[in-house]
């Protein structure tokens, strides 16, 4: 354990000790864990007001009195514990919950000398639990377990806040604000939102899954590289012959809901969660709550710049619910079916990624359409196959047939068909992707929505068009796109219907975007996408007849 580099970087973040080559809690710390573990009769913690005295003295013995919790958060867990939550309720989280979650964070040094044990037999030696900074690229692989034990360490607010000061982390990643919020907000959300996390608990106390959940920082190269995919300009956009992927609108329906194989959008803050834990209750928040495993990734992400997109694979869900905003409410417990791939993960895939905040005609900028769209080709590429794709782009010969051999080859396959050379196998080959031109079907889609709209302001026909170029150029094989009944996007079936009829490339398609986009700036218009683009696909149909 001595020396690592990762284990280094993350040991000031949480409430652990190293000697030698041990972790280990304080020993003030031990001992009122194994207080707490005993239950109820011995510990006498058998309400909210009692839970967080017994919180403030387990952050005493951490030596984090100086990191000031939020000013309500005591009365946020005495009024939910002690009023919100039924009497039987109380009695099974203070008699069985709160001694099992002990338990857990007893066990969470062996949990983290395992995960670093285990990344040298299960995954790479890089995926260790570390802080991933800004530019990063990489990815961690957490068990079920530990993310359990790491979010049971945000309940009892035993996470240093001082020391993330200045690392562009998320905060807060204890839960004391969540609770505070409670407290001064009368919104029912807020109560919501802490019931979807109780259950979580409750869940894994009385069985622990078994399984891995991936955190992976993908970041587009501002540099010419050859080894990942570099930051595209507008010659890049401009000249791509790439046909556009299929496109299906879904006007009522939900993206977590979708049974498809896709990367679902999370339409992220630039800091992972966005008001996840504090009073936000909007597409984000709601994810991280129904899907808690996805709160880990706080700890370690640093915040995203416009080159980059964070994916995790793996979250499973415990919480169904109804509402949305203000009207969120928990509705009872959700078995999650999603099988799991080789390595252990749900293959439930979520891709992270911030949009422009209010960009008002910033959006219609070349510099505003190349960020967006960027940032989402970032979200939507997959970086290890990138040169697979590298061959394939520059060594088929012309544009033209690239555009007819893909077609032919990738979207007319069945499932799970691996093509190498003139073989197919639906078992997948290793392949030098110097000596052959590698096909493999990607069957795995985008699931996604009005990203970026909303309270970020965006103009929700101008997102529509930059998710699909960025899925096309990253050779997805389709959208599904979730309206949630927005009436701006009524069109919007009309129209990516007509282009894909008429055989458009992200070129094409980016070409006249621009155009669009030069007259809304220059004010020679003042209408939307659709309706400035349809009279002239009305025109080119008269004009071909």
């Amino acid at each position: 354990m001595e020396g690592r580099k990762d284990l280094g970087s993350i040991l000031p973040f949480i409430p652990l000790i190293q000697r030698s080559s041990a972790l280990l809690w304080p020993s003030p710390a031990e001992e009122a864990l194994k207080a707490l573990s005993l239950g109820p009769d011995l510990s006498r913690v058998d309400s909210g007001e009692v839970f967080f005295d017994a919180i403030l003295d387990l952050r005493d013995a951490l030596g984090l009195s100086h990191d000031v919790l939020a000013s309500k958060a005591a009365n946020g867990y005495a009024l939910f514990f002690d009023k919100l939550m039924s009497r039987m309720d109380s009695r099974m989280w203070f008699g069985e919950v709160v001694p099992g979650l002990a338990r857990l964070l007893l066990c969470l040094p062996s949990l983290l000398e395992t995960h670093y044990q285990d990344l040298v037999e299960k995954f790479e030696e890089q995926a260790g639990l570390r802080i991933m900074g800004q530019q990063e690229s990489g990815i961690v692989f957490l068990s079920q377990e530990l993310i359990a034990a790491l979010l049971t360490c945000s309940l009892f607010c035993l996470f240093p806040m001082r020391v993330r000061h200045g690392k562009d982390l998320p905060s807060p990643i204890n839960f004391d604000y969540l609770f505070a919020a409670l407290h001064a907000n009368t919104k029912q959300s807020q109560e919501q939102k802490i019931r979807c996390l109780i259950h979580y608990f409750e869940r894994v106390c009385l069985r622990m899954p078994t399984g891995y959940v991936s955190f992976e920082r993908k970041v587009l190269s501002v540099e010419p590289r050859s080894d990942c995919v570099t930051y595209p300009k507008d010659d890049f956009w401009r000249n791509s012959s790439v046909p556009l992927c299929s496109f299906e609108v879904f006007p009522e329906g939900f993206i977590e809901d979708q049974n498809h194989e896709a990367l679902e959008v999370d339409f992220a803050n630039e800091f992972l969660g966005g008001g996840a834990l504090v009073w936000g209750c909007v597409q984000e928040e709601i994810r991280f709550m129904i899907n808690p495993e996805l709160i880990a990734g706080m700890l370690f992400m640093a915040s995203m710049e416009g080159n980059e997109a964070i994916e995790i694979v793996g979250a499973e869900r415990f919480s169904s619910y109804i509402g949305y905003g203000s009207s969120f409410r928990f509705v009872g417990d959700f078995l999650d079916q999603k099988p799991s791939d080789l390595m252990g993960r749900r293959k439930t895939r979520i891709v992270a990624i911030d949009a422009l905040d209010r960009p008002r005609f910033r959006q219609y900028t070349v510099e505003g359409l190349l960020r967006e769209t960027n940032k989402a080709f970032c979200g939507f590429s997959d970086q290890s196959n990138y040169q697979c794709y590298h061959k394939i782009f520059q060594g088929i010969g012309s544009p033209k047939n690239l555009s007819h051999q893909y077609n032919r080859e990738v979207h007319n396959q069945p499932p799970n068909i691996v093509i190498v050379g003139n073989s197919t196998s639906t078992q997948p080959e290793e392949t030098d992707c110097t000596n052959n031109i590698v096909y493999e079907y990607l069957d795995i889609g985008i699931a996604t929505g009005n990203w970026g709209c909303g309270a970020f302001g965006g103009d929700p026909e101008i997102k529509s068009i930059v998710q699909w170029l960025a899925a096309s150029q990253a050779l997805r094989p389709f959208i599904h796109y979730y309206t949630f009944g927005d009436a701006a996007l009524q069109r919007l079936e009309q129209v990516t219907r007509w282009i894909l009829l008429h055989g458009w490339t992200v070129g094409d398609l980016w070409s006249i975007l621009m155009e669009y986009s030069a007259q809304r700036l220059n004010r020679e218009i003042n209408i939307g996408f659709f309706s400035w683009l349809l009279p002239r696909l009305n025109h080119s149909i008269e004009d071909s007849s």
